[in-house]
């Protein structure tokens, strides 16, 4: 049976997307490429030393390295770049890193609509979409702009190859969020429910491997094969209850943001399992489980990720408030969204209760 809707409607963005072992070496091709000669390296304080190779690999074409990026697109940091892009007359971005530094490129991007290459070196996703969020006074909001998608991605699986695999699996997991919610959404058609198919298949068959041996090129691949599919079902269609959750709990409580996913995705899989039954059965059954919440739960702990958000800095006093947060704004869902119903959702991922239990 194949995923034909009767009515659909499927946008792609124009992005080159290069895979390969050893492909970051090319990255001063890829810059004169898109025609630009001074570019901006942005990572994080943690990957500076990767930065700084970066700049020194690609000679005169880097203009300046950045490495101020941090968790959930802060605007006083996004503010604090955009100084250096004017000051160093700046005609490129090329953020090397995880969804941190990839969020400051395309904040950077939005703002001054300057090209951006992404190297990633997780298996966040968001490289592949328009999207923004960004943190302001407390609250993450979210935005989607064209301006906002970069142009290049460069995938290479020796980036990810040291990556230690607590953050493996927890990136994953945000990885696959994409994917699961991606199966019933309200704009979802059939090119996207084949990529979120094929990107939770491609994670949960390479994941296990990367586990046995991190050094594992192929396997390395194939997660990054698996998290480009399940960004991309994020940049072309809307997602619902477990973004605005995860959205809530890093940008309120500054939760970490890939764990946050990996404890949150199989207690909103399940509060949405009833209403979207027939969308998700395809994902339970890639897990051989009776529903896609207990398939994903399972499969979380069998990997090693967190379970409980009190293991996270959540304190269980906070619960009600993120409830509160998470409905304040509508937005659609397939199951009704109730203050009651997500209090009960968060209390068992607080205590790292099996979904629906």
């Amino acid at each position: 049976m194949s995923f034909f809707q009767r009515e659909f409607v499927a946008n792609s963005a124009q992005v080159r997307v290069r895979f390969g072992p050893g492909v970051r070496h090319e990255l001063g091709a890829e810059i004169a490429r898109i025609g630009a000669k001074r570019a901006l390296i942005l990572s994080t304080p943690q990957q500076s030393e990767t930065a700084l190779a970066f700049a020194e690999r690609i000679g005169a074409r880097a203009a300046g390295v950045f490495t101020g990026a941090r968790m959930h697109t802060p605007v006083s940091v996004t503010e604090e770049a955009l100084r250096q892009v004017a000051e160093a007359r700046i005609d490129c971005l090329v953020a090397v890193g995880g969804g941190s530094t990839t969020g400051l490129a395309k904040a950077i991007a939005y703002r001054t609509d300057l090209p951006q290459i992404v190297v990633p070196t997780t298996y966040a996703g968001s490289e592949a979409t328009p999207i923004l969020g960004q943190t302001e006074a407390g609250r993450k909001t979210t935005l989607k702009d064209p301006k906002v998608q970069p142009e290049v991605i460069l995938y290479d699986a020796e980036l990810v190859a040291s990556l230690p695999v607590p953050m493996t699996v927890t990136s994953a997991l945000n990885a696959i969020a994409h994917a699961a919610e991606g199966l019933y959404a309200q704009d979802r058609n059939p090119l996207s429910t084949a990529l979120a198919l094929e990107g939770v298949r491609a994670l949960v068959t390479a994941l296990p491997r990367v586990l046995e041996d991190p050094a594992d090129l192929d396997a390395r691949g194939e997660t990054l094969y698996g998290a480009w599919l399940c960004g991309t079902v994020l940049g072309q269609v809307g997602m619902a209850l477990h973004h605005k959750l995860c959205h809530t709990l890093g940008g309120s409580f500054d939760l970490p943001h890939a764990e946050t996913h990996a404890v949150i995705l199989p207690h909103a899989i399940a509060y949405n399992a009833q209403a979207a039954a027939a969308e998700l059965a395809p994902m339970a059954a890639l897990f051989g489980a009776e529903s896609a919440g207990a398939g994903l739960h399972a499969f979380a702990t069998r990997m090693g990720a967190p379970t409980r958000l009190a293991d996270l800095g959540l304190a269980e006093a906070d619960l009600g408030a993120a409830a509160e947060i998470a409905t304040q704004n509508a937005y659609w869902n397939p199951a009704p969204l109730t203050q009651a119903g997500l209090h009960a959702l968060l209390e068992a991922a607080f205590h790292g209760h099996a979904p629906n239990t």
